[in-house]
């Protein structure tokens, strides 16, 4: 998890850095071109670049009036550039056969691979598998004896066959060998998929009693020729089979269903998991664990959910509106999910977020909550589960040809999380997640993109980023609005059905939509697939008296490497009159010009002219709106975008005008917009207080809510104290008991203190941190088992805080016995390579900080004490991102 861990990190620092105040005029950029994070380098100090810019060339020797200025020659490469092709197929895998057992102690596989292949077109006596890191025992013909000849490199295994096959041949081959997942000199990995290790052992010895022993696998990208020989590309499919055996206290989960289940002499059991359609080899899966499983059905398919028992009244809200999602996708495609069940399971230490094995996803501990937890995020396990289930098409029926392609699968899996949201909760909803998904994109193309569909890319893991996702859905949801919603889900009706059960590139996309509606759409797949970036606009408007004529400028700025200069964009505008009620008129313009002006008739100048009235374009928009113009927009236009960029400004005026705006958008229909308001609400006034008070008491939101609360914290009032007691109920969403705790503890510490004793001992850790922060500021003994309890379940950015706080309870209890243990703890935490590197760095932290304290107060001696530990920490690291950070901890 190295790449994640450093990333995280950054973002701690940047949220730090990200608190000061910006200022702004009345202009619009929607979304905003991000502020990029700040590098930093290993001292932890902000590299910023030059630290001048060079002063610009005064204009009178930037002027050369007689001299011929003649264009520089372009340098020219004498290479090609890179270029990743998809895999050349040699041979057809039709049908993979997989027994698999294990040993738990040696994290190893025992397994015996039957391949059933064909030559793809060209006769030959050879075939080569993917078969990385294993202990080859034998390779023959299935069935018979006798040894065939191969090459091994640890990487790829030639067969040689004995005889010459032609593409009319079938041949079936049996390889028996031991897979070494955890046996390799070096790992991969990237920020998305944090390991490739394809099989993985969790708490394979029993030793961790708060974590259950499981096994489970990662097929993507290329993964699952660590555990089996394959052919371990996208481009290829099969059918399978999977008998795995394990003892029979475990459960097993593999794709398709479950054919038998036949328990064995020496205490193991064999299931035997069959799928009857072919799918790529990348999507194979197994997961092995003590779990309960809740069953379902939809139009008669098994549904199954895999959770942890103790989770298992909550499984049905772990993974929300399955079958609903199921019946809705089934039906907006008009092609019914074509496989033989679906399940979903949970897994500790999971290397990525979920994975969309065929009728078998998996995904990470994150999903894992209770019923009340669910309250606060619902959407995230929502937009999860829509966005593997609908791999199901977009990946797992029709798969990307090569991972150049990959947008293929992950844009319309992004793009699934819209449809759902505008499904369920209305367009507001779908049009906020759109939004952010747009933001997420333009803030990671700020060094520089790529094109979408990335032939060029250095590295196949690269290819899991923000422009595969979220600029990938981003563009689906341009081309729904620019061939409407009808033509839309047809062709995608005819894709799926065109390409059902094989492979695709991004012009079988394009030709399917040309085919549908008739139109050439090499425009929009060459500016959006196949070139980079996204425009960059300034709109200014204009209104000419005498003529009667109202005018928009659209300007684009847009620059980079494989940037189109001029973006095509059909943009719809509507023009809103004067008159008070009227309605506005919509125009339909085509910018095909870096700068290009666009009049319209008017009998007076109009109230509002609103550009990309549909709010669909994927750019980044400086709109020169005046703050009467804005706030028209918010109370006339429809759309979530529209009140969203009127507000985005307007919060940030200090008019009478720009305030009544705020105040109205505090109780707007949509919570995102009310949260915004929030942000910015002016609390000096009266009727400003009581309106938050009446958020803070009812807003149907938890998030509006919990901000409501935080702000009458911040107040230190005792007249919110019976808000605050009020929002401490059992029957309250944790976000509000959270802050209601926080805000109690600013106005009234011992009140926090009391109303703590009962909220200590819940199980959810979603309250551990404001806990932790009221008892380092009030140690006292009685509260040291409620840290110990937790030590051991803080996890990720959780774990920086509540470490933090551990270390300040330690040192203000000024009870040497204590801390001398408390120390022990966090060492033990610090020295685990098994934990997370997040709780590693947290501890080791804490045992530095708690040193720095020693120190200062003038206990040398066990300052050094500490010194020593933390050196001895750092020795025994194995993780180079964690030894970097350490060397910013002054050790002697």
């Amino acid at each position: 998890m190295r790449s994640l861990f450093a990333a995280a990190l950054l973002a701690a620092f940047t949220l730090f850095l990200s608190c000061t105040p910006k200022t702004g005029t009345s202009t619009a950029s929607t979304p905003a071109e991000p502020t990029p994070p700040a590098v930093w380098d290993t001292m932890g100090k902000p590299v910023s670049g030059e630290e001048e810019a060079e002063a610009e060339e005064p204009a009178e020797y930037s002027i050369m009036d007689e001299a011929d200025v003649m264009p520089e020659k372009q340098q020219l490469s004498d290479t090609l550039p890179p270029y990743n092709p998809s895999h050349t197929f040699e041979h057809d895998l039709i049908h993979t056969k997989i027994e698999i057992s294990f040993d738990w102690p040696k994290k190893r596989a025992n397994g015996k691979a039957t391949l059933t292949m064909r030559p793809w077109f060209y006769a030959t006596d050879k075939v080569t598998l993917d078969a990385k890191n294993f202990d080859i025992k034998s390779v023959t013909y299935d069935g018979k004896s006798e040894q065939l000849k191969y090459d091994y490199n640890n990487e790829q295994l030639t067969v040689h066959l004995g005889k010459t096959y032609t593409r009319n041949d079938e041949f079936k081959i049996a390889i028996a060998y031991t897979a070494k997942p955890d046996e390799r000199e070096a790992f991969g990995g990237s920020a998305a998929i944090t390991s490739d290790k394809g099989l993985y052992f969790i708490n394979a010895d029993g030793a961790d009693k708060d974590k259950p022993m499981q096994i489970w696998t990662q097929g993507e990208t290329e993964s699952n020729s660590f555990w089996m020989p394959t052919v371990d590309k996208p481009n290829e499919r099969c059918t399978q089979e999977m008998y795995i055996t394990v003892e029979d206290k475990f459960k097993t989960l593999s794709n398709g269903v479950l054919v038998s289940s036949k328990k064995n002499a020496d205490g193991t059991r064999t299931d035997y998991w069959k799928m009857d359609k072919p799918h790529a080899p990348y999507l194979f899966m197994m997961a092995i664990g003590e779990y309960a499983v809740v069953k379902d059905k939809w139009r008669n398919i098994p549904v199954e959910y895999y959770v942890e028992p103790k989770f298992e009244p909550y499984a049905r809200d772990i993974y929300p509106h399955t079958t609903e999602m199921l019946e809705f996708f089934s039906t907006k495609l008009g092609y019914q999910y074509p496989w033989s069940k679906y399940s979903q399971v949970i897994v500790r230490d999971y290397v990525s977020g979920a994975m969309e094995n065929t009728t078998a996803v998996i995904f990470g501990e994150f999903m894992q909550k209770t019923k009340r937890e669910l309250i606060d995020d619902h959407l995230t396990n929502e937009k999860v589960v829509a966005h593997e289930m609908f791999h199901h098409w977009f990946g797992d029926l029709v798969t990307t040809e090569s991972w150049s392609n990959l947008t293929l699968n992950e844009g319309f899996a992004n793009y699934s999380e819209y449809l759902w949201l505008e499904h369920k909760y209305g367009r507001d909803d779908a049009d906020f997640h759109e939004m952010q998904e747009q933001q997420g994109y333009i803030f990671s193309a700020a060094g520089g993109g790529h094109p979408l569909i990335h032939f060029g890319y250095e590295n196949r893991e690269d290819m899991f980023d923000a422009h595969s996702y979220n600029k990938g859905g981003a563009i689906l949801h341009m081309l729904r609005r620019q061939v409407g919603d009808d033509a839309f889900f047809t062709a995608l009706n005819r894709y799926l059905k065109k390409n059902e059960y094989t492979d695709v590139e991004a012009h079988e996309l394009r030709l399917v939509f040309e085919d549908v509606t008739g139109q050439d759409l090499n425009w929009f797949f060459n500016q959006w697939f196949f070139s980079a970036g996204h425009p960059s606009l300034d709109i200014t408007y204009g209104w000419d008296e005498t003529t009667k004529k109202a005018s928009v400028t659209i300007t684009q700025n847009q620059e980079g490497e494989g940037v189109p200069h001029i973006f095509h964009l059909p943009l719809a505008v509507d023009i809103y009159p004067a008159e008070a009620g009227a309605k506005p008129r919509r125009e339909n313009i085509r910018v095909t010009k870096r700068s290009q002006t666009f009049t319209f008739d008017a009998p007076a100048k109009p109230a509002l002219i609103n550009v990309d009235a549909d709010k669909t374009l994927l750019a980044v928009k400086s709109d020169d709106h005046t703050p009467e113009e804005f706030a028209f927009m918010y109370r006339n236009a429809p759309l979530f975008r529209d009140r969203y960029e009127a507000l985005e400004v307007l919060r940030r005026e200090k008019s009478d005008l720009a305030k009544q705006v705020v105040r109205e958008a505090m109780s707007d229909k949509f919570y995102g917009i009310r949260q915004m308001a929030l942000a910015r609400a002016d609390d000096s006034d009266p009727a400003v207080m009581a309106a938050i008070v009446k958020m803070a008491e009812s807003d149907p939101d938890p998030g509006v809510r919990s901000s409501a609360i935080k702000m009458l914290g911040k107040k230190n009032d005792r007249q919110y104290i019976s808000v605050l007691q009020k929002g401490l109920g059992a029957d309250q969403p944790y976000s509000v008991v959270d802050a209601s705790l926080d805000a109690l503890a600013k106005i009234d510490p011992q009140a926090a203190i009391e109303s703590s004793k009962s909220l200590a001992h819940d199980d959810s850790d979603a309250i551990a941190a404001t806990l932790a922060d009221l008892y380092a500021q009030n140690p006292d003994r009685a509260y040291l088992s409620f840290f110990e309890k937790k030590l051991s379940k803080m996890d990720y950015m959780a774990a920086f805080s509540f470490f933090a706080n551990y270390q300040k309870f330690l040192f203000g209890l000024n009870a040497p016995a204590v801390l001398d243990a408390g120390v022990e703890n966090l060492k033990s935490v610090a020295l685990n390579m098994g934990t997370s590197e997040f709780r590693r760095f947290a501890a080791t932290k804490a045992i530095s900080d708690l040193r720095a304290g020693l120190r200062e107060k003038g206990d040398t001696t066990k300052a050094e004490a500490l010194g020593k530990i933390v050196k001895e920490i750092k020795e025994k690291e194995t993780d180079p991102t964690l030894k970097m950070y350490y060397d910013m901890f002054d050790t002697p």
